[in-house]
């Protein structure tokens, strides 16, 4: 009797985990944001402030309420690296259209090099029903001249244990464009210190026009992230590889947290390339090419005219209370994408 009441106890526990949980949107347009949350806490926001060069989701939060997401610019944390101020939550642009670079941009470039650079503008909030928000944004050169126009539509969920956004972007162009093979993109995400890789000496990146980043060493407590993909590729061997899919562990406050990232087989070269670092850039790129692999016999572009189209979906899973395994990280790539 006691083993029949602590299965039903057991299986009352996990419905509730399993169950999904409400969600519902804050809109601010003075503060420029939109909150996100589920279950009546805040998972994450939609933000497009004026010293940011996209608009982003920053913070984010588990179902537990622990922020995975790096807090400079905006918020800096104690013993935080401040490389790559471009890198703000998650967001989603790309190093080469039309020969501007959209990644880089941030409030760190000088003045005189910003016609290099695009921004993408915010332009309006199309709706935000049940669990869906949809965003207009337009991305621009420096004078402002559009180039692509984007609708996003974001599908949030969660319940319990885990949070989940699915990110579908459709971008129209406007002029004809070019979107030329470049490692920065395509979907980013910085990470908390605490799932960065620990490291005991700094390490220098290169970007796509040969600028060179020095991360520094960092304080190492409480720093173990460990990526992992679809292939069973671990930590730095995940960089250039195309997976179904990329996922980084890591322990924050003594919680096993995993976020991971699937690619929608309808991308186009899918499956996309990771561009995952070990100083906490976690990111997927559909149009990486002979950056990462230069054995690939021609070059990687994506080509539009005025008014053709091209959608790129990803869905994100943060879980924590427990790492997912690599068998359930398949299960869930195959589920989106069947």
């Amino acid at each position: 009797m006691k083993k029949l009441m602590y299965v039903v106890s057991l299986l009352m526990l996990m419905a509730g985990c399993c169950r999904e949980s409400k969600v519902s949107f804050v809109r601010d347009d003075a503060a420029k944001k939109v909150d996100v949350n589920i279950g009546g806490k805040l998972f994450t926001s939609y933000i497009w402030p004026d010293d940011v060069a996209k608009p982003v989701l920053w913070p984010i939060f588990t179902a537990s309420g622990k922020d995975i997401t790096r807090g400079y610019p905006r918020a800096p944390r104690p013993f935080e690296s401040i490389d790559h101020p471009h890198h703000v939550g998650l967001w989603f642009n790309f190093g080469d259209v039309n020969g501007l670079d959209f990644w880089n941009n941030s409030f760190a470039i000088p003045a005189e090099q910003k016609p290099n650079y695009g921004s993408i503008i915010f332009d309006g909030i199309v709706s935000a029903k049940g669990n869906r928000l949809v965003i207009r944004s337009n991305w621009v050169d420096n004078d402002g001249k559009v180039l692509l126009k984007e609708e996003t539509t974001f599908t949030f969920a969660g319940n319990g244990q885990e949070r989940s956004i699915i990110r579908s972007a459709k971008l129209t162009a406007v002029e004809n464009v070019v979107m030329s093979e470049s490692k920065e993109g395509i979907l980013g995400l910085r990470v908390d210190r605490a799932f960065q890789k620990p490291s005991d000496s700094p390490e220098k990146y290169t970007d796509a026009k040969g600028n060179v980043t020095e991360v520094a060493t960092v304080n190492n407590e409480g720093v173990n992230g460990e990526y992992v993909n679809s292939l069973g590729d671990r930590g730095d061997d995940v960089w250039s590889k195309r997976a179904e899919w990329t996922m980084l562990n890591g322990t924050k406050e003594g919680d096993d947290i995993s976020i991971l990232i699937i690619d929608s087989k309808d991308n186009p070269n899918h499956p996309a390339w990771s561009h995952a670092r070990g100083y906490g850039l976690f990111a997927v790129n559909s149009l990486g090419g002979r950056p990462f692999d230069n054995s690939l016999p021609e070059p990687v572009k994506l080509e539009l005219k005025p008014g053709e189209t091209v959608t790129f979906t990803y869905k994100v899973i943060v879980k924590d209370n427990g790492f997912l395994s690599p068998e359930e990280a398949t299960a869930r790539a195959r589920e989106f994408n069947k």
